[in-house]
Order: structure tokens, then C-alpha cells, then sequence
């Protein structure tokens, strides 16, 4: 059973991540390694008076260019996938979806 993660990078930031969640076991479909897509879109924020932000200033809200990446997983490779993702992302707290999949 595969899972699929979203999570929103800056553009530098991409191929880094990208290849942390790769060596953690994300994007494989069949014989296919490294598979992901992504799309840019705009992130927004407000930090507040606890946080360091990566990207502005803290209580000011920032509007950010970012980009949407998606990869799958196999459900038992997820605490990797997690750690992985979390120390790649230069942000101090990333944004990530996890989705359920379907087996056909």
C-alpha cells in the first residue's frame, strides 16, 4: 500500500528534498525510481512571536513563490519518508499532506 505526500518547497530547495525523500524510499511506481511532479504556486504565512522564520519576518504576514511537490511512498517506509522530509526543508515548521491510496 502506497501513500501520496504533498509538500511545499521553495524553488531552491527542490532537488534537495527531493533527493532525501528518494534515499528514504518515496518515488518508486513499478520499475520507475525518482518520480515526483510539482507545479508553483504562492505560500503564505505569518510567524508568530515564538518562530524564526526562514523566509521574512516574524507577526508580518509573507507571501512566498513555492513550489507543490507530490511523491508517493510505501505505508512502511512513512517514519523514514517523514524524518527525511523534515530534515531536507529549510523551513522551521514545512507544510506536508499525507493521502491514503486505493490499491486497485
Amino acid at each position: 500500500m502506497n501513500r501520496k505526500l504533498v509538500v511545499f518547497v521553495p524553488h531552491k530547495a527542490l532537488d534537495t528534498v527531493r533527493a532525501a525523500l528518494f534515499s528514504a524510499g518515496a518515488g518508486r511506481i513499478g520499475d520507475y525510481s525518482q518520480c515526483s511532479w510539482y507545479t508553483e504556486g504562492t505560500g503564505t504565512f505569518r510567524g508568530g512571536e515564538e518562530t524564526d522564520p526562514t523566509i521574512g519576518t516574524r507577526g508580518v504576514e509573507e507571501r512566498t513563490p513555492e513550489l507543490r511537490l507530490e511523491t508517493l511512498y510505501p505505508v512502511e517506509r512513512h517514519g523514514e519518508v517523514i524524518a527525511a522530509l523534515r530534515g531536507a526543508h529549510p523551513y522551521e515548521e514545512p507544510a506536508f499532506d499525507i493521502y491514503e491510496l486505493v490499491a486497485e
